[in-house]
């Protein structure tokens, strides 16, 4: 019996523009810690410290874009995240940096927005969102900003909001308030979006983080409309630590008087000293940004197994579920609500996990083309790649079994197209999908590599479902 090919050759995103960022060296797409990936449903933005580079994969010759973003030499900064967000027919990329700025660029390499979300490095972009259905009642779209010990959360409808509004500046051709804004200095003149900030290096710096979703208030604090959010946290000290993130600066009963008390009291002061010590020169300098205070963050619990380390952190779409790597090979499966570890494999070493959706019953991939697979037809697994191995596990979520074992080469990376915002719940189902860069080998599944690029061709193939 022939073996079952499970992959679908997308095609090849070589061009000369990588070799600026090391293509054509054995191991350039793994081994470089600085170089970071994104994707989106047609293309792919890989970035250096210093250069974003965006190419369609269908066709790298259609559309190529290369984006230098403005850092400061002084303190050496560079890009450290980089991720896609994408809203209806906007699409943007976003790019964190090791100073603390968020920067979005259109598609035309515009620097739309600027802001300065903390004074470290963002170690990671975190695109998320739940929709309504059976088990969820909520809605939430987020983007989150990871740095050590730090959460930045901004809700989607603010980056929505402004996204349409420099869409709307852009199509009615308001050139000049555009070129005000690239012409504005330290992002000053750019829209300061609102987030949340909690600091959760309660048992230290972290190398990853997420917020999974929203969780009930404790029963001493104040009732109120606000929300409070659980987070899950890995690095060296602690392998897993949870949080439960506070949406107000002052929750606790103390803190509802505190803040109704204190800036009534500071606003009477800071009259009163106006009338004594009133300034009769206006400054003419522009006020800089001051970073924004924490929000309370409190440990729920933690998880220490010295000298055992989290690496990566992934959450499946409900947030209900987390697959942390860990230094010593293993891959924990964790219930984020109860948070407890249901779930654990040995043996996979500088492993990656991405959860994606493959179909309960095989036989709808072959049945009538008029049927359209719907959420309920999927089933959560997760996809483990282990290097050392040179294969592709799937896993059926929580407790099934092993469904697939996939051959992949030696420098490949597994990927994942970013969370769509405001997609309709009247569209057709779109299952989770894996993909897989090879940037080392111009070996392929279905046919040979059509183009290549000092003897290796970087190429996209899918995990089918």
């Amino acid at each position: 019996m022939s073996r079952r090919n499970h992959t679908t050759d997308l095609g090849c995103v070589a061009c000369d523009d990588l070799s600026e960022l090391g293509a054509g060296k054995e191991g350039w797409l793994t081994d470089n810690p600085s170089l970071l990936c994104a994707l989106d449903t047609h293309a792919l933005a890989l970035a250096d410290r210093s250069t974003v580079l965006v190419i369609a994969w269908s066709d790298p010759d259609s559309f190529r874009l290369k984006i230098r973003p403005e850092l400061s030499p002084i303190h050496a900064e560079s890009v450290t995240a980089v991720e896609w967000l994408v809203f209806d027919e906007i699409r943007v990329v976003a790019v964190g940096t090791s100073r603390g700025h968020l920067l979005i660029y259109s598609l035309n390499g515009d620097l739309i927005h600027k802001q300065i979300i903390h004074t470290a490095r963002i170690l990671r972009l975190r695109v998320r969102g739940t929709k309504k259905d059976l088990t969820t009642d909520t809605c939430a779209e987020e983007v989150c900003a990871i740095m050590p010990g730090v959460i930045a959360r901004f809700d989607g409808s603010d980056i929505k909001s402004m996204l349409y509004r420099w869409s709307q500046e852009t199509k009615s051709k308001f050139w000049d308030e555009m070129e005000r804004r690239k012409s504005g200095l330290s992002g000053s003149t750019f829209e300061q979006l609102p987030y949340q900030l909690w600091n959760v290096n309660k048992y230290g710096a972290c190398a990853d983080a997420a917020i999974t979703g929203i969780m009930p208030p404790p029963l001493i604090e104040v009732q109120s409309s606000q929300r409070y959010y659980r987070a899950i946290a890995i690095g060296e000290d602690a392998v897993i630590s949870a949080f439960r993130l506070s949406e107000d600066r002052n929750r606790s009963i103390v803190g509802a008087i505190l803040s109704k008390v204190v800036p009534a009291t500071f606003s009477t002061i800071a009259s009163f000293s106006k009338m004594i010590w009133r300034s009769d020169q206006a400054s003419t300098q522009k006020s800089e940004v001051k970073p924004q205070s924490f929000a309370r963050a409190s440990p729920l619990t933690c998880l220490k197994d010295h000298p055992r380390k989290g690496e990566k952190l992934t959450l499946s779409p409900s947030g209900t579920l987390a697959a942390i790597t860990d230094s010593l090979g293993r891959v924990l499966l964790l219930d984020t609500q109860a948070l407890v570890v249901v779930r654990l494999w040995k043996g996979y070493r500088d492993a990656s996990c991405l959860f994606m959706e493959m179909l309960v019953d095989k036989s709808l991939s072959s049945s009538s083309s008029h049927y359209e697979a719907t959420k309920s037809d999927y089933c959560l697994c997760l996809a483990i790649h282990a290097p050392r191995k040179g294969i592709i596990e799937v896993w059926q979520m929580r407790t099934g079994p092993r469904l697939l074992a996939i051959s992949c080469a030696k420098g490949s990376k597994m990927l994942q197209p970013t969370y769509r915002f405001g997609t309709s719940d009247s569209s057709p189902y779109v299952p989770l999908e894996v993909f897989l860069l090879n940037g080392d080998s111009v070996e392929e599944l279905h046919s040979p590599a059509t183009t290549s690029l000092g003897g290796h061709a970087p190429r996209a193939t899918a995990v089918a479902v």
